[in-house]
């Protein structure tokens, strides 16, 4: 099992944590990381995007002129593609761009990301946070102290005072142990989670 220092909020290693090595010592296949990447940005897309075809554009029901003897190239509507104002060749239309990853790809790639993090020294376990009131700076201190102020901040559940005092710092985010997620792990250089979240983690992927 892996060995990682815990600190306080000072920034002081108080304790050893031993990682689960199913957990935070897994394979790294980079493969599933990338597509479950791909999935997660897709799924933000609002496929909303739509242009009109020859056939739903307005007009053009006649034929602008007769099919011989003009001199002309034969048309058949003003609406058709090569003329301004005409459809658009297979137009975009609203779609869903997600696709479907397997469970059992899932998880490889949400252990590959966390392990991934381990190896690189860039998980820092911090005892607890925890805040009398409700302060951007009491967050930014923090972060300061365990050399993390680009990080993605992992807690066991929701606290109030926490989150609303990290909200505001632009190059942090904060999420729970049931919204992470392989992007934000990979986005951000540090990964600071709590022991609950540790073990939270770990008990849902060991």
């Amino acid at each position: 099992m892996a060995e990682v220092s815990v600190y306080n909020m000072e920034g002081q290693e108080v304790g050893k944590i031993e990682l689960a090595d199913a957990v935070f010592g897994a394979p790294i296949k980079s493969h599933l990381v990338h597509q479950a990447v791909v999935l997660h940005l897709a799924k933000m897309r609002q496929g909303t995007q739509k242009a009109k075809t020859r056939h739903e554009v307005s007009g053009g029901g006649r034929k602008p002129w007769r099919q011989k003897g003009t001199g002309h190239a034969r048309q058949g509507s003003i609406r058709a593609a090569q003329w301004k104002g005409g459809g658009v060749i297979f137009a975009p239309v609203p779609r869903d761009y997600s696709f479907k990853m397997n469970a059992k790809e899932k998880k490889a790639a949400m252990l590959s990301a966390l392990t991934s993090k381990v190896q690189a020294n860039n998980l820092i376990v911090v005892d607890k946070l925890a805040f009398d009131d409700i302060k951007t700076k009491n967050m930014v201190r923090v972060l300061k102290n365990l050399n993390a102020e680009k990080a993605l901040v992992v807690t066991s559940g929701y606290d109030e005072k926490v989150v609303l005092s990290g909200r505001n710092i632009a190059e942090i985010s904060m999420i729970p142990t049931n919204n992470i997620n392989v992007y934000d792990i990979l986005k951000y250089e540090k990964l600071v989670m709590t022991q609950d979240a540790v073990k939270a983690v770990e008990e849902v992927y060991a």
